[in-house]
């Protein structure tokens, strides 16, 4: 298992974070991957250069979810259930938020067919001029973690690129280089 060690301070001259690993062909990775329960958990971690406010928008904004995740419909208050299909990785399913504290805590629990349940969480801390983003992303089966590993990594990533203005990745060409990384960060299941 592989562990971040960086410290809030700790980015580059572009508000991102070094890599904290960095995999197969020089990949920068942002997550880490590991085992609760029996099922994977993918931890990811990246700092991104705007307030709280404004990332916790472009995270619960169903307009602002649309231009970097996918389309998200429903109640999205606490309790409140939602279907949802993101783009990058193509996952399809419901929701239902559990936990909402703006601008700081969001958890959501997710559902689909012929997957187990899952449950997101987003905390979100202000790091001097940003915003450092946690996210984890429970319950996946441990022989696809690697590939929900480098999903999840995309997400983010899209997510930063539509902040600063830009346009999301070629997602099947970015999966590809990540993959062979995260393959690197597979843990055993105990």
């Amino acid at each position: 298992m592989t562990t971040t060690n960086s410290t809030p301070s700790d980015h580059t001259s572009d508000g991102t974070s070094p890599a904290a690993e960095t995999g197969s062909g020089g990949v920068r990775v942002l997550g880490t991957l590991r085992t609760a329960d029996g099922t994977g958990v993918v931890h990811l971690e990246d700092r991104y250069a705007t307030g709280p406010d404004d990332l916790w928008s472009a995270l619960t904004d169903p307009d602002r979810l649309r231009r970097w995740l996918g389309e998200v419909e429903g109640d999205l208050r606490p309790g409140g259930g939602f279907t949802a299909h993101f783009f990058a990785s193509g996952w399809e399913g419901t929701g239902r938020v559990e936990v909402c504290e703006p601008p700081r805590r969001l958890v959501v629990h997710t559902s689909s067919p012929d997957q187990p349940e899952g449950v997101i969480e987003a905390v979100l801390t202000p790091d001097g001029d940003g915003t450092r983003l946690v996210v984890e992303d429970r319950g996946m089966p441990l022989d696809q973690l690697p590939a929900y590993g480098a999903g999840d990594q995309i997400h983010l990533e899209d997510l930063r690129a539509v902040l600063a203005g830009n346009e999301r990745c070629d997602a099947r060409a970015r999966w590809q280089e990540l993959n062979p990384a995260y393959q690197e960060l597979a843990v055993e299941p105990r």
